[in-house]
């Protein structure tokens, strides 16, 4: 259709087309309509200076108006692979898992627990540990009786650092308590760790949100009563467990992931801190320390994997409080590991996250060291890795949670 034109503008011997209504004229606009109209006899005549507005006529209201830009449509989003769509329907499946269950659910039906109090001498805390082949313990404050944090090869290590920098200390080392932690931390410019714990009756995707913001391996549940408000430890559950659950529980869905390492970059991958056999212990100690690591793979000459250091394996060098023992090499601090140690489990970079989850199953997986074909090191892959891509990979707020390298968690094992 031909656009209308404005004929009186035109100059055509055409009619002029209808003025508009009443309602819609200027008030301004009466003068330039003296020619269709009288004006009244006491009207008074504008000013000379006065502006008027220019008079629109109806027909341009008529003229179609330049429409808006039109976005050009985004394409369609490709459609998934049989394997993605595998391995995304395998991840909801487990997430929505997560939701439902509790970490009550992740307790054995039968199972101790040892609670040191945060008076108790340091020394003696340490015993405690070997005796009991445990490697962390949740801490009780008898004067104020509430949950005062866990016990782990951290705070032995800051003792370590202690004694190092205060060597004329060594003396006083044997009194302290476990309450004396907290000085050393500051003594030393330590990281104080956060007192976390959790409700067992929250559901496990809460704790595991927890435990990748804090970097903690291990979160403690602490019950608290509605009368009178009193805490009560109930147990700690740690990533493996809790990858352990899923494990076992899922096995239909894990089979989904069929993904490899290589294709999830799963795991760290650059600027690996690595020693020798023959590295002293208080070396490696430092090391962790410097680098903000629980593990550094123990490589030869060729870079070839040979074993790895880890936090706990302080524990057994420190035994009876020598901490002055620390100038003997790995290979001989490795040899002190107990004999139900889990030892030190590899994969490859074609190695897929079901096989993982089937390792984890049946295993005491803590970590895993990627080798290439050479048995070559090329990175480490932490339960950490594991549980925040099983969490949140593919979500809105994966990068609310730290994007610090996930190996280098607070506590050991």
């Amino acid at each position: 259709m031909a656009e209308p034109t404005d004929s009186a503008a035109a100059g055509s011997s055409q009619a002029p087309p209808p003025p508009a209504p009443a309602t819609e004229q200027p008030a301004a606009d009466t003068s330039t309509l003296q020619s269709q109209q009288a004006a009244p006899a006491d009207a008074v005549p504008p000013k000379a200076d006065v502006t008027v507005p220019q008079f629109v006529a109806p027909s341009s209201y008529l003229r179609v108006k330049p429409s808006a830009p039109v976005r050009a449509a985004e394409p369609a989003p490709k459609s998934l692979s049989p394997l993605d769509r595998e391995q995304r329907q395998g991840l909801q499946a487990i997430r929505e898992f997560l939701k439902v269950r509790t970490s009550y659910d992740v307790l054995p039906l039968s199972f101790r627990l040892i609670i040191l109090d945060t008076d108790l001498l340091i020394k003696k805390s340490l015993n405690i540990l070997i005796q009991n082949s445990i490697v962390s313990v949740p801490l009780w404050d008898s004067r104020e009786s509430k949950f005062a944090g866990l016990l782990t090869s951290t705070d032995y290590i800051n003792v370590i650092q202690y004694h190092c920098q205060y060597p004329d200390e060594i003396s006083r080392l044997d009194q302290f308590r476990i309450r004396s932690l907290r000085d050393i931390e500051k003594a030393i410019g330590a990281e104080p760790i956060e007192t976390l714990s959790v409700h067992p009756s929250q559901t496990l995707f809460e704790a595991c949100t927890q435990m990748l913001k804090t970097r903690a391996r291990r979160i403690p549940l602490v019950d608290i009563d509605d009368e009178t408000g009193r805490e009560t430890v109930i147990s700690v559950i740690t990533q493996y467990r809790i990858l352990k659950f899923i494990a076992v529980n899922n096995e239909h869905n894990t089979v989904l992931l069929k993904k490899t390492v290589r294709d999830l970059s799963l795991g760290t991958y650059d600027n690996i801190t690595t020693a020798k056999m023959d590295s002293t212990v208080l070396d490696v100690i430092h090391l962790m320390v410097d680098n903000n690591i629980s593990c550094i793979p123990i490589v030869d000459d060729d870079y070839r994997l040979l074993n790895a250091f880890e936090a706990v394996d302080v524990i057994p060098c420190i035994k009876g409080g020598l901490y002055e023992d620390l100038g003997g090499t790995v290979g001989e601090a490795l040899c002190k590991r107990p004999d139900d140690s889990p030892g030190i489990y590899i994969c490859n970079e074609e190695d897929r996250l079901d096989s993982i989850f089937d390792a984890i199953r049946k295993s005491r997986v803590h970590r895993l060291i990627v080798l290439d074909d050479d048995n070559k090191l090329k990175g480490v892959i932490s339960l950490s890795d594991i549980l925040k891509y099983v969490l949140i990979h593919g979500e809105v707020d994966e990068h609310d949670l730290s994007t610090k390298p996930d190996y280098r968690e607070r506590h050991g094992d």
